[in-house]
């Protein structure tokens, strides 16, 4: 099967915009072969880098309040159909995705955000949304906690594919949970950095025996648009900072069920990398471990998922 990895930037909090550029990279992807194409963290419209750099831990600060409520109005709401055109995109040239994105929802409020992980079936269907279960750090200023529900996986092809959010994929019990549901092709997505993927992507790897493909997404500094509320703020809390130019620089890369490098972390630029994987691999590397299989012991230890959707009213007619 033929992978292709979309490693860009965002318009950054622009959904529109963002998903004009999200398709161009689809059509880019079918026309190479691509069966699965795969998006960073967040690209939808954007990970939030502001807080780090702009007091984001005020309590009751306008400009955290202004940037949030920006960053609301630009966020995928999937009840509304937000994501119908890249669906039907996905269908009409029968093509899987796989995309973070920043998700509101109405049955919670409608303002609170998650970081989620969107699969989108070459039919179109999306399959699963898996919001993020721990925001990392700073994230957790912008970001909501989410459940279990998305903690699923998709056959394609001969493949099993599931896959998780940036730090999430150092938690071993996620990783058991689609282990155990038998992922052999792991999808890892982060907001960009080499520093993220350069060891975590070849450790799953080895521990799964299964393909891992690793996408980041990119962001410039002088790619913070003009017209974002407070983008002068941000911008003096990189000279504060002494910032690198980059905020996310890549590091999208591909290891093998041997854990050896099939793409090592590509840095610096954005691009499409297509990559070819077998099922073979994944067969001769689990000769000798299969951690869902003949090297589990459940009648030890075993993993209880809980993959309900969380919502706070239970309504009996």
């Amino acid at each position: 099967m033929k992978i292709a990895l979309a490693q860009m930037a965002p318009v950054w909090l622009n959904r529109e915009a963002t998903l004009k550029k999200i398709t161009g990279e689809v059509e880019k992807a079918a026309a190479q072969g691509a069966q699965l194409v795969v998006f960073g963290e967040a690209l939808l419209p954007g990970y939030p880098f502001w807080p780090e750099l702009t007091n984001g831990a005020v309590f009751d600060s306008s400009s955290q309040k202004a940037l949030f409520a920006h960053y609301v109005n630009n966020a995928v709401e999937l009840g509304a159909g937000d994501l119908d055109a890249l669906s039907s995109k996905a269908a009409e040239l029968g093509i899987a995705i796989y995309i973070g994105v920043i998700e509101r929802c109405a049955d919670r409020g409608g303002f609170s955000l998650y970081a989620t992980l969107v699969y989108i079936a070459p039919d179109g269907v999306i399959g699963s949304a898996h919001r993020k279960l721990m925001p990392t750090y700073e994230e957790r200023l912008v970001w909501s906690p989410g459940d279990g529900h998305g903690l699923r996986v998709h056959k394609l092809g001969e493949f099993t594919v599931g896959g998780l959010n940036c730090w999430e994929n150092w938690m071993p019990l996620p990783r058991a949970a689609l282990y155990g549901q038998g992922e052999n092709l792991h999808v890892a997505v982060w907001p960009g950095s080499r520093r993220n993927t350069q060891d975590i992507t070849r450790f799953i790897a080895r521990e799964s025996r299964s393909w891992v493909v690793s996408v980041s997404g990119m962001m410039h500094r002088d790619e913070i648009p003009d017209d974002l509320p407070h983008a002068d703020l941000i911008r003096e809390g990189l000279k504060r900072g002494n910032q690198d130019l980059w905020l996310a620089d890549g590091g999208s890369c591909v290891a093998g069920p041997d854990g050896n490098w099939l793409l090592e972390p590509q840095v610096g630029e954005e691009g499409l990398y297509c990559v070819d994987v077998s099922i073979e691999q994944v067969a001769r590397e689990r000769q000798n471990f299969d951690p869902a299989g003949h090297y589990s012991r459940p009648d030890v230890t075993q993993l209880k998922v809980n993959r309900k959707r969380q919502k706070t009213v239970a309504f009996e007619d």
